[in-house]
């Protein structure tokens, strides 16, 4: 717990934001000057520019300059196959810091834990040495960024599944800081729980790296289905937002106004075994490699998925009450 402080306020010297008390550590993340926000989403990216992560690199930093983006998000696996071997690893030079160069790039990442990162040093993962080598990194396991029009809480999903405590696939995982297991996970859903009935924000926006629901490779997340979903939907929550399946997709709920964007195709994709789902549900599923940008206002959120190559896959809307998808 102390470790995790000290974290904390080594973020708060290095970036000079502001704090605001509660469970969840908060941070506020400043509009542009008409009151609205652009940014990007990128998942399961860092392979030393491989597997296309260089290509979709650049056409981030071409969108980002024409969006003006205010910050990135990174939906976790940031560095592969098994995460940083501590604070001076090379990877994060050669997966971070030497591929996205674009001058657009230059702004802050929030960033989340996935389970490859997981398989390293999940500390240094953490630790501010890494903002003190490229300032944009921003890494906690759990927090939540608060603007004056959304509310952005980043959840640390890897510790629900099941399968990496219980199944001996060769990997080993660095549990430090969750241990307890059981009282880790209650304490943030709690907290998470909370944060949410205490928001005031207009748009409410979750994001983890396993998705909740998914057509892709590795499917629904039945964890977060038992444990995460029901919390979401009591809350109102817009958009939950993952990576994991190494895809771009778009599931909108039948039950509620959530809906389920993958944003995985930061590298290595194309993997082939899209599941059976809905029409109606699943506004897209595209088996390669991409990135997300949103824009927000007080009164819509737009959403589009662009290809490796810059091409515009799919669109989504929110205005009020209404949406639309092209």
């Amino acid at each position: 717990m102390l470790k995790l402080m000290l974290i904390v306020l080594s973020i708060l010297m290095v970036f000079n934001v502001e704090v605001i008390n509660a469970n969840l550590p908060k941070f506020k993340q400043a509009t542009k000057e008409d009151g609205s926000l652009s940014l990007l989403v990128i998942g399961d990216w860092g392979r030393h520019g491989a597997f296309n992560q260089s290509l979709v690199a650049t056409q981030m930093g071409i969108v980002g300059e024409k969006l003006e983006v205010d910050f990135m998000i990174s939906t976790g696996d940031n560095f592969y196959d098994n995460g940083l071997t501590g604070v001076h690893d090379p990877a994060f030079k050669h997966s971070f810091t030497d591929v996205y160069t674009a001058p657009s790039l230059q702004k802050r990442w929030y960033t989340v834990l996935g389970n490859h990162d997981y398989r390293g040093d999940v500390l240094a993962h953490l630790s501010p040495v890494l903002r003190k080598r490229d300032s944009r990194w921003f890494s906690l396991r759990s927090y939540v960024v608060k603007t004056d029009i959304v509310d952005f809480f980043f959840v640390d999903t890897t510790p629900f599944q099941d399968k990496y405590f219980i199944e001996d696939e060769g990997h080993t995982y660095d549990w430090r800081g969750v241990l307890p297991r059981k009282r880790y996970l209650s304490n943030l859903l709690q907290d998470l729980d909370e944060s949410l009935k205490k928001s005031t924000a207009k748009w409410k926006f979750v994001i983890g790296h396993h998705p909740i629901l998914s057509a892709g490779h590795h499917g629904n997340t039945e964890e977060l289905v038992d444990q995460l979903l029901p919390i979401l939907e009591e809350n109102k929550v817009d958009l939950y937002i993952n990576g994991h399946d190494h895809c771009l997709e778009h599931i909108s709920s039948p039950v509620s106004k959530l809906q389920f964007l993958t944003s995985g195709g930061g590298s290595k994709a194309w993997r082939g075994d899209e599941k059976q789902w809905n029409e109606e549900e699943l506004k897209l599923y595209y088996d390669g490699q991409g990135f997300m940008s949103m824009e927000v206002t007080r009164s819509r959120v737009d959403v589009a998925f662009y290809d490796a190559f810059g091409n515009v896959l799919h669109k989504w809307g929110r205005g009020n009450s209404n949406f639309y998808t092209y």
